[in-house]
């Protein structure tokens, strides 16, 4: 059942994803060839709890560690370690955070140094297809219309479409209803309301959209071993219209980049 939310509530959610933003804004600064991605989680827990928040991945489901950081071939849920990342490598970070009973949870892929040119239209089509699902937020559309934007998107330049994985509602609850994939038909899904707050997150893989679940019960990569990208935000509906909650200014003053893209979605409530 579809938790709808009130404008008090989202503001409030609003501050959990505004946080994570933060948090990945902070890392950006640190992310640098030999540095291990155990170092990134560290400074990541420290962080959430000097800002009197918990960290929503630490222990959900038995994870061990405050982020999902997955390089290169690995789709989501990568475990933090202390392999040190390397030039040329990208790394997918996922995060959450719970702050006033709401919970916040966005992701972001980084670039190491210089990556293959190839690599770098993954992820510039893969974040291109997020905006993309977040126009189709508009009251009266269906979740399916969401879906198929990114779907048609990323497929149009040929690169696989994670089935396996799939955005969500978000609330007070890690994962709520509706479930957000990002395939699927036009006009089919769950009708679109004020006061729906879903995390959008598109898994688009540079070759097959099949994957491998590792033994560890978390770790997923491609299973030809191609590299994968993810980009994440939260989204509500106010007045009919998307709003973003999360956002990756945080990341772009820390990397020096100017970019307007979240400007359609920014809105006072």
């Amino acid at each position: 059942m579809i938790q709808l939310k009130t404008i008090e509530e989202l503001r409030l959610m609003k501050q959990s994803a505004q946080l994570v933003s933060k948090t990945l804004g902070l890392l950006a600064k640190e992310i640098k060839p030999g540095i291990t991605t155990l170092h990134l989680d560290k400074m990541a827990y420290e962080f959430i709890k000097d800002h009197g928040a918990e960290p929503a991945f630490l222990g959900y489901g038995g994870f061990p560690n405050s982020l999902c950081i997955s390089p290169n071939d690995q789709v989501v849920h990568g475990i933090p370690n202390k392999e040190e990342i390397k030039e040329g490598d990208i790394l997918s970070i996922d995060c959450g955070v719970f702050l006033n009973g709401f919970v916040g949870d966005h992701a972001y892929t980084f670039e190491i140094g210089e990556v293959a040119p190839e690599v770098k239209k993954l992820l510039k089509v893969t974040k291109e297809s997020l905006y993309k699902g977040i126009e189709q937020c508009i009251r009266g559309k269906r979740i399916g219309d969401i879906s198929y934007a990114i779907q048609a998107h990323c497929e149009k330049e040929g690169y696989g479409v994670v089935k396996e994985l799939v955005g969500h509602g978000v609330g007070r609850k890690m994962h709520e209803d509706p479930q957000v994939p990002n395939y699927g038909r036009q006009g089919s899904g769950k009708v679109i309301k004020d006061g729906l707050a879903i995390a959008i997150e598109p898994m688009i893989n540079l070759g097959t959209e099949k994957v491998k679940f590792h033994n560890d019960g978390w770790t997923v990569t491609t299973l030809d071993n191609k590299p994968s990208a993810h980009f994440e935000h939260d989204v509500a509906v106010v007045n009919g219209k998307p709003v973003l909650l999360s956002t990756f200014k945080y990341i772009y003053e820390a990397l020096g980049i100017e970019n307007d893209e979240e400007k359609p979605f920014q809105m006072e409530f």
